[in-house]
């Protein structure tokens, strides 16, 4: 620890956006970098804290505490305030495989265990983080790094996001011939078309690790999806262990009155052909769902909501409307809900300001249940109806709330987005393959593979990330990712170096 009075004299900072009312007029990144000699004082804040809770990645509460990648953060902190940023940058890569993209999409779950946050608000660790990494790139720090001795041992990985890529990273750096099987026309899986390009640029940064990636020794496949165009058991034949990551992509739906109307979309039918359109054509191709001059409601909240929202706003829509069923967070930790769990509090996001900016008012309705969708005569959605709800009643063999009676309300709408989470894979390589199911409440499932040791009941076939754990964070897919490597090369070679 460099400045031991640092957290005394300095005070928290983070970069601030680009603003609301410009950054809607087009789809690049909003984030900023602070200048350096600021990033320097937010790293002299990390405590000598001896037990440095952001870095632990534990479960508490069912929600991450801690890095789940056990980022060595009190130790890059140190070095960026001393002013030793490629150091700082071989630190951060010692655990993640790609922190451009968890500095810019990662919740920061470590904040939230911060033991400065305990009274104080806590250190700037994720924009530290990201202004590492992209200095490394802009220096040149960052080059391709293919390993020198090849074991001759050929893995395929189903799947190129955030766990698929990390897995790939970690088998091929200890030499394996790793090949990753995409069914989309771009790698990148949840980290091209899951996330909008105003949070992750696709050409910017996802393009720029994947190319590196592919320098370093890894093939990508392509418009190859398995199951369909490939059969997972040849996958199994030809090559030495299988490693499935394909995501949890199957949507939660809301079977009420009117959804069989037009204009009613599942978030992700969304926001992946906007992406694509984006991609190919700056939208020019017309190949997407647009918003523009529509009513727009939102059902779901969490970061798929939220970008959601920010897509709509961006298309020019006339208003917008995101309903959460839960009830309004705390502006403050609630006292069940201790340091250093993740805390559970009211918080503003980018497109909840967007629409607070264009709108006047922030878009979310809390407590808001839909009860049924309203046609306008020619299969069309016009509306919904809405209630509020209590949750401080329990409905009777049902959900652990109650409709509030007399609460009904019509809201305009001609376009709805569901986003309202995902209930697990789909079958098609996980079922060829006999993989055995998990199953969960509510429909879910899952592929059956303990955590840390990631072997599913076929041989040689391993599981990892969403459709292992369910909907989950990017660093939590990372997480698995590299788990999965390390068990995988156990598996092939007896043992293994990898973490």
């Amino acid at each position: 620890m460099g400045k031991p009075t640092g957290f005394k004299e300095i005070e928290r900072k983070v970069p601030a956006d680009r603003d609301p009312l410009l950054r809607i007029l087009d789809w690049n990144e909003f984030h900023n970098h602070m200048p350096v000699e600021e990033l320097q004082g937010q790293g002299a804040r990390c405590m000598d804290c001896g037990v440095p809770f952001c870095h632990t990645g534990e479960l508490m509460s069912n929600m991450a505490s801690g890095c789940p990648i056990n980022n060595l953060i009190p130790e890059w902190n140190d070095l960026v305030y001393r002013g030793h940023w490629r150091e700082a940058l071989d630190r951060l890569h010692m655990t993640n495989n790609f922190p451009e993209f968890t500095g810019r999409v990662c919740p920061a779950p470590c904040e939230g265990s911060c033991c400065l946050g305990v009274i104080e608000p806590a250190v700037t660790i994720k924009s530290i983080e990201c202004a590492i990494v992209d200095r490394g790139f802009e220096e040149g720090w960052i080059v391709p790094r293919p390993p020198k001795v090849r074991t001759g041992k050929t893995v395929a990985v189903i799947g190129s996001g955030p766990a698929g890529l990390s897995c790939a990273a970690q088998l091929n750096k200890v030499g394996h011939l790793v090949t990753v099987y995409e069914r989309d026309d771009r790698i990148g899986g949840l980290l091209m078309y899951g996330i909008p390009n105003m949070k992750l640029d696709k050409k910017q940064v996802v393009d720029r690790r994947v190319k590196l990636l592919e320098q370093e020794g890894i093939s990508f496949v392509v418009n190859a999806e398995i199951g369909k165009d490939i059969p997972a058991d040849q996958l199994r034949a030809d090559f030495d262990a299988v490693v499935l990551c394909t995501g949890a992509t199957r949507p939660r739906d809301l079977p009420i009155p009117g959804r069989e109307l037009n204009g009613i979309h599942y978030a992700m039918d969304f926001l992946r052909p906007n992406t694509r359109s984006l991609l190919d054509s700056n939208l020019e191709d017309g190949n997407y769902i647009s918003a523009k001059d529509r009513n727009v409601v939102v059902i779901g909240g969490g970061d798929t909501g939220t970008d959601c929202l920010g897509t709509s706003l961006r298309h020019g829509c006339r208003g917008i409307v995101n309903f959460e069923i839960v009830e309004r967070p705390s502006a403050e930790r609630r006292d069940d809900n201790p340091w250093p769990e993740w805390p559970r509090i009211f918080r503003v996001d980018y497109g909840h300001e967007e629409a607070a900016a264009k709108f006047g008012q922030d878009p979310r309705e809390f407590c808001a249940q839909t009860i049924e969708f309203i046609g306008d005569g020619d299969g069309n959605v016009r509306a919904l109806k809405a209630c509020q709800v209590d949750w401080h009643q329990v409905t009777e063999g049902g959900p652990p709330f109650a409709p509030i009676p007399g609460s009904e309300k019509e809201y305009p709408a001609d376009l709805v987005l569901l986003a309202m989470g995902f209930l697990g894979p789909e079958s098609g390589p996980g079922e060829q393959l006999g993989i055995e199911i998990r199953e969960g409440r509510g429909g879910m499932s899952w592929f059956t593979a303990e955590h840390e040791r990631y072997t599913t009941n076929v041989d040689g076939v391993f599981a990892a990330g969403d459709c292992r754990r369910g909907q989950s964070l990017v660093v939590w897919a990372i997480n698995e990712g590299r788990g999965a490597a390390r068990e995988a090369d156990r598996w092939l070679r007896g043992a293994s170096d990898l973490p």
